[in-house]
């Protein structure tokens, strides 16, 4: 299996024979493990299997207090088992996995849908523990394959970002308390949009960047009770929803409030989506360019609903469904950012933000008529994303007359934040087009 040859069985137990001693011995000592697994609340043993379809023969993790364990058996005795076809596994057991093998919920699917994934057994289970079983396969991967080779990053001692607060008033909203985040000093003015459920400090390598600052005046802010912004005294907690509406009004007052002059508006995800509105409605909002990562004009998928059940911890459950959306060699201390950022936000705001991810945008029969005149749009698309693909964005962006799109080796979901250093060679190529195409039509400026 992977690096160490194709098996032709459905038992993957015999393949990875040499892994599962390793796998045991690893997780007494993996810190990311240990901390997960540290909690008197594990009064009793949990027990998950990792299995191949057609085969009764499993890998067995049972994790205790402070403790995990791996052995093999039959996957009856789990609570929970994954399973996926060999051919499968043999794609996630690669050094480098691609797309959308690099994580076993890439592989389950959203709009790449595969047959032969399947959950066995306790369906909530498989859910409540997702943080056990993600980062058992991760440790069961290298125990088989050696490390994942990640890109390193050079620690910084100064910070160039300065942030405040003002007062803004939107559609839902109503009136907000937000913080927002400037640095550079350039003349050229942006304003990154944050994923949902997080917050502007996915954007912070992005605006050390000693390009960035030369060349732009950056602005990131967060949305209302997202991140360090107060929440919308219009509804209670946990009854967060986002709109259209909503979110290019938030925009539209950031711009108004901080006097920007004819911004680009950039954002990954949801705000890759809500920078094809602001196109869509440039001259409401003032903007002069948008670049939406990981954005297209329609996403229909199936949604979960556990990032706002009684019965699933958020706090675990919604960083652990994000964390393989991204590229695999990306330095580790993003993947761990984009972790606890996703971990920090309230209860529901996630949910609420995805009430606008998951179809309540819907630019299918209004792309065609952006202006790329007037607001230039340049689409960037990290090709390890499972949830709005390359494939995805190109689509929309052959929809759109005189837009640009361009895929970005190994970067994902949230390429701002993944790996700055490669991202931003993308960014700087985005915003010098969208500067020449509104140089070439100076009649068609704001």
């Amino acid at each position: 299996m992977g690096s160490k040859g194709v098996h032709e069985r459905s038992d993957i137990t015999s393949p990875l024979k040499a892994a599962v001693p390793k796998l045991n011995t690893l997780l007494q000592k993996d810190a990311q493990f240990q901390a997960f697994a540290d909690t008197p609340e594990i009064s009793s043993p949990i027990t998950f299997g990792i299995k191949a379809a057609g085969s009764d023969n499993a890998i067995l993790v049972t994790v205790n207090n402070k403790s995990g364990a791996a052995t093999t058996g039959n996957h009856q005795k789990a609570l929970f088992t994954l399973s996926a076809l060999p051919e499968q596994w043999e794609q996630f057991f690669k050094l480098v996995p691609a797309m959308p093998y690099q994580s076993y919920w890439g592989m389950f699917g959203m709009n790449i849908k595969q047959e032969g994934i399947e959950i066995l057994g306790d369906q909530l289970a498989f859910n409540r523990y997702t943080h056990f079983w993600r980062r058992a396969l991760e440790v069961l991967h290298d125990a088989h394959c050696g490390p994942t080779p990640a890109d390193e990053q050079p620690e910084v001692d100064v910070d160039h970002i300065v942030g405040r607060y003002v007062y803004i008033t939107a559609p839902i909203w109503g009136r907000c308390k937000v913080f927002y985040e400037q640095s550079g000093e350039g003349k050229q003015d942006i304003v990154f949009c944050h994923t949902a459920g997080s917050d502007s400090r996915q954007y912070h390598g992005v605006m050390n960047h000693p390009e960035m600052r030369k060349r732009c005046n950056m602005i990131a802010f967060d949305l209302p009770g997202h991140g360090r912004s107060f929440p919308s005294t219009e509804y209670f907690p946990g009854a967060h929803t986002n709109t259209e509406d909503a979110y290019v009004g938030a925009i539209a007052a950031m711009v108004k409030v901080l006097k920007l002059n004819k911004p680009i508006v950039c954002g990954a995800s949801m705000a890759g989506q809500v920078c094809l509105a602001v196109a869509i409605r440039a001259d409401e909002v003032g903007a002069g360019g948008t670049i939406p990562l990981q954005g297209s004009d329609h996403i229909t998928m199936e949604r979960q609903f556990h990032d706002r059940s009684p019965h699933v911890n958020q706090a675990l459950y919604n960083p652990e469904w994000v964390y393989g959306m991204m590229c695999p060699t990306a330095p580790l201390v993003n993947r761990q950012l984009i972790w606890h950022l996703y971990s920090a936000q309230a209860y529901g705001i996630f949910h609420g933000d995805l009430d606008f991810y998951f179809g309540g945008w819907d630019g299918r029969s209004r792309v065609g008529k952006i202006d790329t005149k007037k607001c230039p749009v340049f689409m960037l698309t990290g090709e390890y994303d499972w949830s709005n693909t390359p494939e995805m964005a190109q689509k929309t962006c052959d929809k759109i007359p005189g837009a640009k799109h361009k895929g970005m080796p190994e970067l994902g979901h949230f390429p701002a934040t993944e790996n700055p250093a490669k991202f931003v060679p993308h960014l700087l190529e985005a915003i010098e087009h969208i500067q020449k195409t509104r140089e070439r039509n100076p009649a068609d400026i704001l």
